[in-house]
């Protein structure tokens, strides 16, 4: 099981937000942004490294930089884990896909390595089980066909609280590389602003990814 310590709502400054879209029929909020990814894309390219898994750490790992990211509705009060893993879509040979769990607080070439082999179980087993600590997951997919400036994506009824992370194909607008990345949050968790830390801390990991891919 996943570690998480128990929110006490009661005393939080969000407790009336909370509970206002708590009564919603859609409580859901989210954005699309085009990102900049010019020179992380230029070490991906320059080290020959897989882009997917390569964008997947630094998304989750800047997912993981915001607490109420972090933070699920569990009976009816709040829980925020110490650390969430990433479930993402891989392709099978049926034309479907199945769901791959990874834990991404690893040095990322060990990450790397771990990631390829998780994946190539999930293409072996299929399936869209989230396992027993799926309320821990951020849910990843992307849509490597085309670009797009907005996405609408399935949610259960009732409404679950994992953030939904989907990004398109990347661009090439004049000297820059752009790619659309959604963030899909329950609005009773996240408002607006937190929506905006979790961009500020994807930049701030493809600098880091980039500082780092330098350095080796």
């Amino acid at each position: 099981m996943m570690t998480y310590k128990v929110i006490a709502m009661e005393q939080d400054v969000r407790k009336d937000h909370f509970t206002y879209f708590q009564g919603m029929g859609y409580p859901y909020m989210g954005v699309t942004v085009n990102v900049d990814i010019t020179d992380w894309l230029a070490a991906v390219k320059s080290q020959k490294l897989p882009f997917f898994h390569s964008f997947l750490y630094v998304v989750a790992n800047a997912a993981n930089q915001v607490p109420q990211l972090r933070q699920r509705i569990k009976d009816g009060g709040v829980i925020e884990y110490e650390h969430c893993p990433s479930s993402y879509t891989v392709a099978l040979e049926n034309g479907t896909y199945g769901y791959c769990t990874l834990q991404t607080q690893k040095p990322f070439k060990e990450f790397l390595e771990y990631a390829a082999k998780e994946q190539r179980q999930a293409v072996e087993q299929g399936g869209i089980d989230d396992g027993e600590d799926a309320l821990a997951l951020f849910f990843i997919s992307s849509l490597p066909w085309f670009s797009y400036s907005a996405l609408v994506q399935p949610v259960p009824s009732p409404a679950d609280s994992n953030p939904r992370i989907t990004w398109g194909r990347y661009f090439v607008q004049e000297t820059k590389t752009w790619i659309p990345v959604s963030l899909l949050c329950h609005h009773a968790l996240v408002d607006g602003m937190h929506l905006n830390l979790f961009f500020e801390q994807l930049y701030a990991q493809l600098k880091a990814f980039v500082s780092y891919s330098k350095s080796q």
